[in-house]
Parts: structure tokens; C-alpha cells; sequence
């Protein structure tokens, strides 16, 4: 008696089966090896921890470049100002007020460098002799006591070892690369003037839709914050300058325009360029005798409380106010990472920072009231940008 035995499934192997049943050729088999969610997510994770890790590298590596692209924009808004300054006062149409714009910008530089290098070649020629020897008798003057001796050796100690030591030195034996970072950032500061639009939407291009509102908000809102500064930073330069010109004029100290234009254009870097500037001053006064010194001394002081006390506070009543500390450590900080030529740009970058942070933190994710400024939309319609963005 035969009993019959019920049919095995078909070996998945074998290619057995009926239409319905998983074969290797079907979708189920060719998927065996894809992760799962928990994976994709993992691999997701670790593409893009690789991959900010390759752009800050990428960054730290072009340290230098990035400081000059920033002073190129800084170089535009410089432009645009000007440029506007011959539409609405001169009633100049846009794009001839651009090019009148650019060719003001180009007179002024070339007009520095006839005084630097033609009107007050003399001048210069002198401070740039003696300067030297005035630094070693300050030295020898600190160094008769213990403790100035042992001041003397850290500075030299810390000056021989820092970033800006280094720079400074490279930019002694080869004036040519100063002069080719100086062209870099006014034909970048000329493209970026001509067509700032494009720049412009290419990086609110890089924003996930839903973030553009509030971060094409916060690069007007830097903008505008910077172009303010700039204006203040003019007046103050060319008060501080004017002052100190004819304070040490009067005082009896050789090279005196020189100077004073010197000290103005030290303006633009806080704390350290004045510092920078007032030494060679005091030097060149000591040459002279007492009274010039001491004249000397009571310019810088005098200017100083002047422009303490009266001119930044009226110039800068529309501007954001930053802390003294925070800025003092900010440009010491730049300095360190940038060099000699982050030290120009330091205080604008923290303007730009500070700016930032109080759009993009403090009005978008605190929810404080920070105000907005007016501009027209790239990207994002107007009643879009205002509703996400409005407190």
C-alpha cells in the first residue's frame, strides 16, 4: 500500500515554484543585503560628519584666501556707499554712479600712495631710519631696572614667536606678495560691486528653502549694519588724524602730516593700530628733545579723551555696540589666526559676527525683538520673508 508523501516546498535555490513564491530573480532577494533604517541613517550621519570634517579642513587650509574674499565684500560696500553717495546727491543713474563709484575708490588709493610715496617720501624715509634705533634705546631705557629688563625679554620672547612676527617678516622680504594680496582684494571688491545679486542668490542657493526668510534677512541686516560702520569708521579716521596732525605739528615733532595721517589710517584697527602708530610718534618726538616729547604725549592724550568721549559715541549712536573687552580679545584673537593681514579686517569681521549672531539667534530661534532691515527680496517673496521673520 502506497502512501503519498505531501510535497516539500520548493528549495529557493532550486528556481522551484509557483509565480507567487520569492525567487532570486525577484525584488525580495536582490534587496537581502540593503540596510535598514536604523543603518541608512548611520551611514547618512557618518557621509556627512566626513564631509563638514573635509570643508573645515578645506577652510583652515585656505585661511588667508577666506580673509582676503572677506575683504573683497567689505570692498564692494565700500563702492556701493560711495556709488550712492553720487545718486542721491548728485542724481547720478545707477550704473554711472557705480563706475563713478569705483573710479572715486580707485583716486583716494591712488592719492594715498602719491602721499606715501612722493609727498611724503622724506618724512617716511626718516622715520623708517631711526625707527629702529629708537627701539633699541626704548629697550636699553626699560632694561636698567630688574623688572624692565625682564618685561623687555617677554616681549621679545613672545613678538619672536607669534604669527604676526612671522607675517611681518614675510612681508619685509617680499613686498611683492603684500602688493598682489592688495590687487586680489580690489579686483574681488570690483567683481562683487559689479554684480552682488548673483553672489548673493548663489549663496541663499546653498539654504534649505524653509531657512532662506531668515538668513537672506540676517545678510541684509549685516549689510546694512556694516556699511553704517564703515561710515563711522571714516569719520573717526579722518577726526583722529586731523587732530593728531596738528597737535604734533604744534608740539614741534618732525614728520607730523605723515604721522598724523599715519594714526588716522590706524584707526581701523582697534587698541592695536593706534598703539602702533603712537610709537613711532613718540620716537621721532624724542629726537627732538623734551618739549616735543612731551608735546607729544599730551596730543595723544588729549586726542584720545576727544574722540572717547565726543566723537565715537556721536558716530556711532546708529551703530551696534560692542563691548571694549570683546572687541579687544576678538582682534587679538583674528590676529593670531589670520596674521597681519586678518588684523585689517578684525573689527568689521566682528561687526559682521556680532550682527549674525543677534539675527540668527536672537531674533529667529529666541524670538527677540531685533530689528529688521528694509531691502528687496532674492529669493523669497516679501510677505513671506516678513511673516516668517516678524515677531
Amino acid at each position: 500500500m502506497t502512501h503519498d508523501v505531501p510535497a516539500s516546498p520548493p528549495d529557493d535555490l532550486s528556481g522551484g515554484g509557483d509565480a507567487a513564491s520569492p525567487s532570486r530573480h525577484g525584488s525580495t532577494f536582490l534587496q537581502r543585503l540593503a540596510p535598514d533604517a536604523d543603518d541608512s541613517r548611520f551611514v547618512r550621519r557618518l557621509v556627512l560628519a566626513l564631509l563638514v570634517g573635509a570643508v573645515a579642513v578645506a577652510l583652515w587650509r585656505a585661511v588667508d584666501l577666506l580673509i582676503l574674499a572677506f575683504g573683497s565684500v567689505l570692498g564692494a560696500i565700500v563702492i556701493h556707499a560711495v556709488a550712492d553717495l553720487w545718486h542721491d546727491h548728485a542724481r547720478v543713474p545707477r550704473k554711472p554712479a557705480l563706475g563713478l563709484g569705483i573710479l572715486s575708490i580707485l583716486a583716494v588709493i591712488g592719492l594715498l600712495g602719491w602721499l606715501f610715496g612722493v609727498a611724503f617720501r622724506q618724512q617716511l624715509n626718516v622715520l623708517v631710519i631711526r625707527l629702529p634705533d629708537l627701539l633699541d634705546q626704548l629697550a636699553a631705557w626699560a632694561g636698567q631696572s630688574p623688572v624692565g629688563d625682564k618685561v623687555v625679554d617677554a616681549v621679545r620672547a613672545a613678538y619672536a614667536g607669534s604669527r604676526v612676527a612671522q607675517d611681518i617678516g614675510g612681508l619685509a622680504e617680499g613686498a611683492a606678495q603684500g602688493l598682489l594680496n592688495f590687487v586680489l582684494v580690489l579686483v574681488g571688491a570690483i567683481f562683487f560691486a559689479v554684480d552682488p545679486r548673483t553672489y548673493e542668490r548663489g549663496l541663499l542657493l546653498l539654504v534649505p528653502p524653509a531657512r532662506r526668510p531668515a538668513v537672506e534677512d540676517a545678510l541684509f541686516d549685516a549689510g546694512q549694519t556694516l556699511r553704517l560702520w564703515l561710515r563711522a569708521q571714516l569719520i573717526q579716521m579722518t577726526s583722529m588724524g586731523v587732530m593728531t596732525g596738528i597737535g604734533l605739528w604744534i608740539a614741534g615733532v618732525p614728520s607730523a602730516p605723515a604721522l598724523g595721517l599715519l594714526t588716522g589710517l590706524s584707526e581701523f584697527v582697534p587698541y592695536v593700530g593706534p598703539l602702533a602708530a603712537m610709537l613711532p610718534a613718540l620716537g621721532l618726538a624724542a629726537t627732538a628733545g623734551t618739549g616735543p616729547l612731551l608735546g607729544a604725549l599730551a596730543t595723544f592724550a588729549v586726542v584720545r579723551v576727544i574722540q572717547t568721549n565726543f566723537v565715537t559715541p556721536y558716530v556711532t549712536a546708529r551703530v551696534v555696540a560692542i563691548p571694549p573687552a570683546m572687541t579687544l580679545f576678538s582682534v587679538v584673537a583674528v590676529g593670531l589666526i589670520f596674521g597681519v593681514f586678518g588684523l585689517f579686517f578684525s573689527a568689521a569681521l566682528l561687526v559682521v559676527t556680532f550682527q549674525l549672531v543677534r539675527s540668527l539667534y536672537l531674533r529667529e530661534v529666541l524670538g527677540e525683538t531685533v530689528p529688521r532691515a528694509e531691502h528687496r527680496t532674492l529669493l523669497v517673496p516679501r510677505e513671506s520673508g516678513r511673516r516668517l521673520g516678524s515677531n
